[in-house]
């Protein structure tokens, strides 16, 4: 084998050998050239396994063969494919010689003898022949054939037109693979030249740092200074050309979005030979961003952000002060707009990888602070929503905190790296400068400590707690004099904070209370860790609030001298404070006990109140008053003294309500939270509270929402409006803007006559309309005086326009806030079905539910409106309809709910549309369930006993029976109503779906409701109903828990009567030209399918002469007519009727009798070269040979060999003359000369010759066809050419096929009038 494998540089001696093998192996080769990658790899590795399996010399030699052709191939994908394939073949047989296989690459792609415009393929058959040697592992081992492809890649790089720097990055790839004794003796000396030559280009730079940094024994400072005259690379002197390297490099690979190796390679040898100051200071922040150029400045961005993990700490500090920052800084703020590049997210990912990566706390705080001081006026251009913090070590985060807190109070710009953008230069005349500064460093700082809570770093309680109280303090308290007892009074701020400071602080602190409200138990501890299992959030380890915390550090800064509040309470507003402490003392004490949920609750809101009183006294005071009240009244023992006095349920559920008004996110949070814990003292006045808010018969009254909406109109219109009218008005903008503008024209056409009056007033004071009376003109004094008047007119009459426009502007607000308020008060009713599906309470959310979707249906279709109709809709559908939990108590409630089915029943039936009729049926049938499933102390009706085959075939049979507090008769008749409205109504809401829903989950109900159905099969108002009625009694049929109801003798009664219904139905049936007719027809059919099953399985004494009668003579042609599926299911149902339906007879050689006549006309003499006995050599010569009788006539059908006959030959829908013309096509498409027969086919000459008598035929035969008629049909076919036949067999077998479609229709009509046979 090595011997064989020595001469793979050759051609295979049999490659023919290699081809008879089989396709298996070749398709390897077509699918390595693929443009998949998927199907070139799988290619690769199915090759390589057929090698090793085989072991085959010539099959080895006839793939490298192929393989080394392929690295040339001009299609791009399946260069690479061929050459990945040639590594890996190389791999997997080491016996062969790397140096014969490159001499084979040298020999096949020879650039030197190819011609000119195919060196482009050989450069490339070069390039990858020496990209596979080297992937093949083995290049580096075999010193030759390393010499000599490193002495190819040099001539290849001679090629950049077509390679550009190909070459020279493999020869840097495959220099970084080889041991250092190797490239001493082999590859240095051929190296010396491109190496000397390393300040020429960013290639030869490249791979002299690359050599610098793997053979740094070789590439000594004294071997340097032989080859380019100096012993480092990095000085003074080689910095400009460095610089031009630099910045070819950046344009060279500005596509690719990254940083070229070669700049990073010499960050690296800089800093070896510690000339890195240099190289920042002069190549990079004196040269490179000296070019205002894109590409340019990101390499330094890029080179600063990979440079970080490489750099001392006094590295860091020089950089992160640098120009390279300072601009980074102007292109994150210059970069604001959408369509611009924004580099911002890559550098937080250098930042992320490099803290990820950094163990050095000092480094890792370097970092930090480095780039929260790049500042633009004072706001860092550093994203304080950053999640690189959670890679900061414990201490260094604890640092960080520190470090932020100190700038907080006492902020230095001179350890900052402030800039100006240009437009701010010019706006900063009349701006206070050191006082916006601090207020933007400010802000930038707080929102950066609330959001280190927030992200997932791993903290402390006390981190937590203490950047909690040093939010809270400067939000809401100023220090008056320094003590050590209150560590946020510690020090004194510079500069004291302003109106707006406090107030950014206030609203970052809402948010961080936002967070520790939703935030995971920390800590290690077992009682921590058990918490987390509970999924227990917003308390600390100990179980406390951590809101409860800041309260009792709020009331500590209240009771201390050293500090005072930003907005000072009043005795009043003291009183209430202390009041709120106290009451959560006292609830604390009753947590352990019962009515844990309640006591949590009013904790929870307490709390909150107790800290919006720092926020808005004025409104918090009210609330907070009436939360008290509240909660002496819940938890105290005495009873209450009034009937008409509210609960305690109704006064915090009118809180509630006020609080969902608010913008704040957390206050509605802990609203729902509040709600779901109290929902089990609800009362029916507190839930009648939450109902009238969504009653959409209230809004013109608007007593109890906007009520509540105007007592935070402020706050929502500020918080809301934004975002309200970029997602409505966006949606219907066009629509409301259309509406606006029509009644506006409408209104102004009123007030024309007022305006128009007032104008004809000052002109005619102005003696602007003289008449005939007087020609005299106006003065100047007088123009003046009327154009002043007329202005000041006009001007009023904008006025009232305007107040109009802003009046509608105001109330489309209103609705949209109204609307609002009732999508969040939807989310109360939604927690009261779900926590409190069995409570009697319940019943009164049905009607208001229904109430709204009934309104929503016919009201305007905003986006709004259809939002809050989704909404009430998936409420109602799944939270109640749908519940498994169900009131079990209505005993007491018995006489109302059925008194409410009756209500819902009647208002579904009296609806107009069915989409709403739908919501009151479904609502009905939700409380037949809730009934149903209730059992009665004392019931009426005790169910039937059953039979005692049924009861032990079905064990649930007996509660199929129960019936519950469900009185039948009464239900009875309400659905019975329902029913027959909808079978004899003609336009009714109520659909079969309903009814069909009614039966599947109610069977109970079919056996009073089954008679009205068999009545309507004819008593139907329409076709319709009947149908209806048909399908219904189909689907009750089915459900086998009817029998269950029923006795045997009733059973048989209702499929007697039910056969006799559908009888006299079909009866009445006419021609089925209606659609309606042909619905009927087809779901009687398949009711008596169904019906006659039965009496045929269970052998019912039923008697169907009457039936066989009807449906006999439905099959006439003026029955059923021609519809196929009528006609499926009506032999169906003659089936059980032991009636068969009638096959159709077989009319195959009936054509070949009808065309005979057409075969007479077409008798006539064949040219010579249309006779059989020349026909059947060139049929012959494509491996068909013809059975031909004795006299050389054409065989019979029936004589002719299997596969010789075509299609329709076959069917025996094509006579015999037309089979001929067939055979005569076939044998033309099978590829035999079509000019002449089979002697053409041999003797060429006699074809050529024969061709131009053709031609004169031709001429003669057109000149006879207008002359002749159809006289043509006798002409001797010997006169005839080939064309001229075809034509005229075609019209004629046209004329054939529609005589034979013809007669076939009418068999079909014979065939219908002719009896059904037994």
């Amino acid at each position: 084998m090595a011997e064989q494998g020595g001469q793979g540089g050759g051609v295979a001696a049999d490659p023919r050998g290699v081809l008879r093998q089989g396709r298996a192996f070749l398709d390897f080769f077509w699918d390595i050239a693929k443009p998949e990658q998927e199907v070139r790899l799988a290619a690769t590795e199915n090759l390589l396994r057929h090698l090793k399996e085989g072991r085959k010399d010539d099959e080895l030699k006839y793939t490298l063969k192929r393989l080394v052709e392929g690295l040339g191939a001009t299609r791009e994908a399946a260069r690479p494919g061929f050459s990945l394939a040639l590594a890996q073949v190389l791999q997997a047989f080491e016996e062969i010689p790397m140096c014969s296989v490159l001499e084979q690459i040298k020999e096949k792609h020879n650039l030197e003898k190819v011609k000119k415009k195919l060196v482009r393929n050989a450069a490339f058959g070069n390039f990858f022949g020496v990209v596979a040697l080297f992937q093949s592992g083995r290049l580096i081992k075999d010193r030759k054939a390393l010499l000599e492809s490193i002495q190819l890649l040099q001539q290849l790089a001679h090629h950049q037109t077509h390679l550009r720097d190909l070459p020279r990055k493999t020869l840097i790839n495959i220099m970084s693979e080889v041991p250092e004794a190797v490239f001493e003796e082999v590859l240095f000396g051929i190296l010396q030249s491109d190496l000397a030559s390393a300040f020429t280009s960013p290639d030869n730079l490249h791979l002299l740092l690359v050599g610098m940094q793997k053979f740094p024994s070789v590439l000594k400072p004294k071997n340097l200074k032989k080859l380019f005259g100096s012993p480092t690379v990095v000085n003074e002197k080689n910095i400009p050309r460095l610089v031009e390297l630099l910045q070819s490099a950046a344009k060279s690979e500005k596509k690719d979005k990254k940083l070229p190796s070669v700049v990073f390679d010499l960050l690296q040898v800089s800093l070896k030979e510690g000339a890195f100051e240099l190289f920042w200071k002069e190549c990079v922040e004196n040269g490179l961003l000296k070019e205002k150029s894109g590409p340019v400045s990101y390499m330094c961005y890029r080179l600063l952000g990979s440079a970080l993990p490489l750099l001392s700490l006094d590295q860091l500090q020089m950089v992160l002060k640098g120009k390279v920052m300072q601009q980074y800084g102007e292109h994150v703020v210059t970069t604001q707009l959408p369509d611009r590049f924004k580099f911002a997210p890559e550098m937080e990912g250098y930042i992320d990888e490099f803290l990820n990566s950094c163990d050095d706390l000092e480094r890792q705080l370097a970092v930090m602070i480095g780039f929260s001081t790049l500042t633009n006026q004072g706001y860092p251009v550093f994203s304080s929503s950053s999640r690189v913090v959670r890679h900061l070590q414990p201490v260094a985060l604890q640092k960080y905190i520190d470090w932020l807190k100190d700038m907080f109070l006492r902020p230095d710009f001179d350890c900052c790296l402030d800039f100006s953008s240009n437009r701010q230069k010019q706006n900063q005349e009349n701006v206070n400068i050191p006082q916006h500064k601090i207020t933007r460093l400010r802000k930038w700082i707080i929102h950066r400590l609330a959001n280190i809570i927030e992200s997932p770093v791993k903290k402390e309680e006390s981190l937590v707690m203490d950047i909690s109280r040093f939010c809270f303090f400067h939000a809401f308290f100023e220090t008056k004099k320094k003590t050590s007892q209150i560590s946020e009074a510690n020090v004194l701020l510079s500069d004291p904070l302003d109106e707006e400071a406090h107030s950014v602080a206030e609203n970052y602190f809402f948010g961080l209370l936002q967070t520790l409200n939703t935030l995971t138990v920390l800590g290690d501890t077992a009682k921590a860790a058990a918490l987390r299992e509970k999924h227990i959030h917003g308390v600390t380890a100990d179980g406390k609030l951590w809101i409860f915390l800041l309260v009792e550090y709020a009331n500590k800064l209240l009771s201390s001298e050293h500090v005072k509040a930003v907005k000072p309470f009043t005795k009043e507003q003291r009183d209430a404070w202390e009041r709120t402490l106290q009451s959560v003392k006292n609830l604390q004490k009753k947590e352990n006990k019962s009515d844990s949920a309640k006591v949590i609750a009013f904790q929870q809101l307490l709390l909150l109140m107790a800290i919006h009183l720092f926020k808005n006294q004025s409104e918090t005071m009210d609330i907070l008053s009436d939360l008290l009240n509240c909660t002496e009244k819940a938890f105290s023992k005495e009873p209450k003294k009034k009937k008409t006095e509210p609960g305690w349920v109704e006064v915090m559920v009118e809180i509630l309500l006020s609080l969902l008004a608010q913008p704040s996110l957390l206050v509605r949070r802990i609203s729902k939270s509040v709600f779901v814990r109290i929902c089990p003292n609800l009362t029916k006045r507190g839930l009648q509270l939450i109902l009238d808010v969504l009653d959409p018969y209230q809004e013109q009254n608007e007593e109890s929402a906007v009520v509540v909406m105007e007592e935070s109109e402020k706050k929502i219109k500020s918080a809301q409006d934004t975002d309200e009218e970029g997602s409505e008005d966006s949606s219907d903008e066009g629509d409301t803007e259309e509406e606006n503008d029509s009644e506006d024209e409408e209104k102004n056409e009123e007030v024309d006559d007022d305006f128009r009056t007032q104008l004809m007033n000052v002109l005619q004071a102005g003696n602007a309309l003289g008449g005939d009376e007087s020609d005299e003109e106006l003065d100047d004094e007088a123009m003046m005086a009327l154009d002043k008047n007329i202005s000041a007119l006009f001007a009023e009459q904008q006025k009232r326009i305007q107040a109009k426009k802003n009046e509608k502007d105001r109330m489309r607000k209103e609705k949209i806030l109204r609307r609002d308020f009732k999508i969040k008060v939807l989310d109360l009713i939604e927690a009261f079905l779900t926590k409190q599906s069995e409570n009697p309470l319940v019943f009164d959310v049905i009607e208001p539910l229904l109430r709204v979707i009934e309104q929503c249906m016919s009201s305007d279709s905003d986006k709004q409106e259809i939002d809050f109709l989704q909404k009430t809709a998936s409420i109602f559908k799944n939270s109640l309809c749908r519940t498994k939990q169900y009131c079990k108590r209505v005993d007491a409630l018995k006489e109302d709910l059925h008194a409410f089915v009756e209500r819902l029943v009647k208002k579904a039936c009296k609806h107009t549309d069915s989409s709403v009729a739908l919501y009151y049926f479904s609502a009905s049938l939700y409380l037949l369930k809730v009934l149903r499933g209730n059992t009665s102390d004392k019931s009426s009706t005790p169910p039937t006993p059953l039979p005692e085959k049924q009861s032990n075939t079905i064990p649930q049979a007996c509660q199929l029976l129960s019936t519950g507090c469900l009185d039948m008769e009464r239900v009875t008749v309400i659905y019975q109503q329902a029913l027959t409205q909808f079978l004899t109504k003609r336009n009714s809401a109520l659909t079969s779906s309903m009814f069909h829903d009614l039966f599947r989950r109610f069977p109970i109900m079919c056996k009073p409701l089954v008679d009205t159905l068999v009545k309507s099969i004819t008593a139907g108002a329409r076709q319709h109903q009947q149908a209806q009625a048909c399908l219904l009694l189909q689907n009750v049929l089915l459900l086998r828990e009817l029998k269950l109801f029923m006795t045997e003798e009733e059973w048989e009664e209702l499929i007697r009567e039910s056969i006799s219904q559908v009888t006299e139905s079909l009866k009445m049936v006419g021609k089925c030209i209606v659609k309606a007719d042909k619905e009927k027809v087809a779901k009687s059919l398949e009711l008596l399918n169904i019906l006659l099953k039965t009496v045929t399985e269970q052998k019912l004494r039923v008697k169907l002469t009457e039936l066989d009668k009807v449906l006999v003579a439905l099959n006439q042609p003026e029955g059923i007519g021609n519809s196929a599926r009528l006609d499926s299911l009506y032999w169906n149902v003659m089936r059980w009727l032991n009636y068969t339906k009638p096959k159709k007879e077989k009319t195959a050689n009936k054509p070949v009798q009808e065309v005979e006549p057409l075969k007479r006309k077409k008798k006539g003499f064949l040219p010579q070269t249309k006779k059989r006995k020349n026909r059947k050599k060139g049929i012959e010569e494509n491996g068909v040979a013809p059975v031909a009788s004795e006299d050389g006539e054409p065989a019979a059908p029936e004589e002719q060999l299997l596969g010789t006959e075509t299609p329709t030959q076959k069917k025996g829908l094509v006579p015999s003359s037309s089979k001929l013309k067939n055979r005569n096509k076939g044998v033309r498409e099978n590829g035999v000369p079509v000019a002449g027969s089979g002697e053409e086919a041999v003797n060429g000459g006699d074809a050529v010759a024969d061709k131009k008598k053709k031609k004169k035929k031709k001429n003669i035969n057109r000149k006879r066809k207008r002359d002749v008629g159809n006289e043509a049909e006798q002409v001797p076919s010997a006169k005839k050419t080939k064309g001229s036949v075809s034509q005229e067999t075609q019209q004629k077998q046209g004329k054939a096929n529609q005589k034979k479609q013809g007669k076939a229709k009418k068999k079909r009509k014979e065939k219908k009038t002719t009896a059904p046979q037994e």
